[in-house]
């Protein structure tokens, strides 16, 4: 499968998966958490989406660029995989976060990050 990927770390990437929850009625998309290291969480966006687009610097982009190929860490659907889990798993072929919306949550909520419009 082929997508591209955000990575938020520690509590920016959950502050702002519990409001893309909230906008979407629960069904945001593929998001993968990480409970060890720096805690990241990846939303799982569909393939070229973060091409050629402007991200705050907190946003790290994986696989954006053509030819770019990079490890993005994915649980299975079943069965525990710690230190992975899905905060929200795929709910069907080509169902992706939405990029635009996941940006706009970002610059929202993260405006005094260095990189953000705004911020430092």
């Amino acid at each position: 499968m082929q997508f591209d990927a955000v990575r938020l770390d520690g509590m920016d990437g959950r502050l702002v998966a519990d409001c893309l929850e909230r906008m979407t009625g629960g069904d945001p998309g593929p998001i993968v958490t990480q409970v060890n290291g720096r805690r990241g969480t990846y939303f799982l966006l569909p393939p070229g989406s973060t091409y050629r687009r402007p991200w705050p610097a907190v946003a790290v982009r994986f696989n954006g660029e053509p030819g770019q190929i990079s490890y993005v860490p994915v649980p299975a659907l079943r069965g525990r995989t710690w230190p992975l889990m899905w905060r929200f798993p795929p709910t069907g072929p080509g169902r992706f976060v939405h990029p635009l919306l996941l940006r706009s949550a970002v610059v929202a909520l993260l405006p005094d990050r260095p990189g953000a419009p705004g911020g430092g």
